[in-house]
């Protein structure tokens, strides 16, 4: 081909390109609780038999591969929060220091525990460096990214997020001068990305753990700045593997701030803004999923994911643990496909372990590891499908029209 043809042609190529229709498929990459993999005593140095961090760096690879930045699907990335495992214990001794008689609030700071600072976090920066500049992505904090616990039975109470504000917070690194990073609250324990991805502009709210009524009105003031954009909310703790809404608060009680349990924050936030259609969460062990109508009586389908109660990898290094606290996670990660191209758009929902380089349904013994642990009732067949289902949006179109295409 001669030059001014070899011109010619990339001339139409580009016009083509241009003229052609955004692509009408994306995914979203949801990264589940990872704590697990980051925990300092589940490493090498620990005398654990492997360094599980490994399996958190090679998750993150494996999305980066798939970024549409480098030629894959991926359009937007979420964490569902507990990045990391260790916080400091609010002791008698440390509440005596910081002049605490009873229950503090949760901005109070209580100091950071040096195996988050020298281990934990370091590994969580070099895993979402993988991601910095290349994707729109958010990360909302989990009760174990926040500083301090505070005993309290079972269920400790949570505060502090000095650590998680340093590392993903609206200054920092990751997202400072980022233009789809469009707002934050309490330094960034809420945030919120826009994406573009399928002809739609989408708005991804993240909401810190248990919100405070404070975050839930900054989270509405949001909606009212980028009205009718299709909204996902992404929050810590909010669908059980039973299907079911906490109505108790995990968060500490503070003389000035209320926080709202799950239940509260459908009621009082979710169900009152008619262009959220999906929520994300983690915290729970397993799967959970449900389709609740707003008060439009539209759709809002809540899906749950959580993994870090699996262990097959520290069996197969001749480790048994015990309890979903000392799981490891097993690569698994949540694909999310958008197809909105369709006359009744749908998301396929996958699930894939970075490790094992497989989806679940191509595990021959995916039931046989994780079934008795998380899902017992399930037969093999609903357990399966529990990782790999299709959500038909079924008023999708008539909320949001048709997009660009």
């Amino acid at each position: 081909m001669t030059r001014p043809a070899l011109i010619l042609a990339l001339v139409f190529a580009a016009a083509v390109a241009a003229a052609a229709p955004p692509a009408s498929t994306f995914t979203i990459a949801v990264v589940p609780d990872t704590q697990n993999y980051l925990d300092y005593r589940h490493q090498r140095a620990e005398g654990f038999p492997f360094d599980a961090s490994a399996l958190f760096l090679e998750q993150m690879s494996y999305v980066s591969s798939r970024l549409v930045a480098n030629g894959g699907d991926v359009a937007f990335v979420v964490a569902l929060g507990d990045v990391w495992q260790s916080r400091v214990t609010a002791t008698d001794e440390l509440r005596a220091k910081a002049g605490v008689d009873g229950p503090p609030g949760r901005g109070l700071q209580l100091g950071v525990n040096p195996n988050v600072a020298a281990v934990e976090i370091p590994i969580a920066q070099r895993g979402y460096a993988l991601l910095a500049g290349h994707v729109p992505f958010g990360v909302v904090p989990g009760n174990h990214d926040y500083d301090w616990s505070w005993p309290n039975g079972q269920q400790p109470r949570v505060g502090g997020l000095q650590n998680f504000v340093a590392v993903f917070g609206e200054h920092s690194a990751f997202f400072k001068d980022q233009p789809w990073y469009v707002g934050a609250h309490d330094g960034g324990g809420d945030s919120a990305q826009l994406f573009t991805a399928g002809g739609y502009r989408f708005l991804h709210i993240g909401l810190q753990y248990d919100p405070s009524d404070d975050s839930l009105a900054w989270a509405s003031s949001l909606i009212a700045r980028y009205p009718g954009v299709p909204t996902l909310v992404t929050t810590h703790r909010f669908l059980d593997n039973s299907g079911e809404r906490p109505a108790e608060p995990r968060a500490l009680p503070d003389a000035k701030v209320e926080y709202r349990s799950p239940a509260d924050v459908w009621q009082r936030f979710i169900r009152e803004h008619d262009q959220i259609f999906l929520v994300l969460s983690g915290h729970f062990s397993a799967q959970g999923f449900r389709v609740d109508d707003n008060r439009f009586g539209h759709h809002v389908y809540q899906v749950l994911a959580d993994f870090q109660g699996r262990q097959q990898t520290a069996k197969d290094a001749g480790r048994t643990l015990s309890g979903v606290g000392e799981g490891i996670g097993d690569g698994w990660t949540r694909l999310m496909t958008f197809d909105l191209a369709r006359r009744e758009p749908e998301i396929r929902v996958r699930t894939y372990s970075t490790y094992y380089k497989a989806f679940s349904t191509d595990m021959p013994h995916y039931s046989d590891w994780y079934k008795a642990h998380e899902k017992p009732a399930l037969t093999e067949r609903e357990f399966l499908a529990a990782d790999d289902f299709t959500v038909r949006l079924t008023d999708f179109r008539r909320r949001f029209g048709r997009g660009k295409h």
